[in-house]
């Protein structure tokens, strides 16, 4: 990871948030992999239940949790996780929506979008972002392993979750919308 700076001026979390569809109807949301909490904070401004950020790396969790004290958000629960390894833990239809952002390009994603579905209330949704098939991104997993457009989609479709066109995401970024059937 670049320094804190460098990777926020990647984003912007709201802009994001919004066009991926998570609103203030969204309780309880779970993150795959909140790193800096980039996206953590933005949404526990927005979601009315919990915030639930996964990561593997205690560092990231330690800086995640001092911050959301600093800021005064008190619906952010940290989690160290191994959720590639071991799943969420959390409960079968636990989530309003799911975050996927900048991590489908795992060794075997469809395991985690399954994962992501299982823990969605049913008519829940997650929210999918990756770097563009671009290697003048200036960041991004190396081009050997980053997904297409197509391939989210299609790892999507067979985990069971209906899929939304491509969200444009400027200057880096496609996301979709997924959704748990009812």
């Amino acid at each position: 990871m670049p320094n804190e700076g460098v990777w926020e001026s990647f984003f912007d979390p709201d802009l994001i948030l919004r066009k991926l569809r998570l609103n203030d109807a969204c309780t309880d949301v779970v993150e795959f992999g909140c790193g800096y909490g980039t996206f953590t904070f933005a949404a526990a401004k927005i979601a009315t239940g919990t915030v639930y950020a996964l990561d593997i790396e205690k560092p990231m969790l330690d800086m995640v949790s001092h911050k959301s004290e600093q800021v005064n958000l008190t619906n952010i629960e940290v989690l160290e996780r191994d959720f590639v390894a071991d799943g969420t833990g959390r409960a079968d239809g636990s989530a309003d929506y799911v975050m996927l952002f900048n991590i489908l390009h795992t060794d075997d994603p469809i395991t985690m979008l399954r994962e992501a579905r299982r823990i969605l209330r049913p008519g829940g949704r997650a929210g999918v972002i990756h770097w563009n098939y671009d290697p003048l991104t200036p960041r991004g997993p190396p081009m050997a392993i980053r997904p297409r457009p197509d391939d989210c989609k299609q790892w999507a479709e067979q985990a069971g979750f209906q899929v939304s066109p491509v969200v444009d995401l400027p200057p880096y970024h496609y996301g979709f919308i997924l959704s748990r059937p009812s």
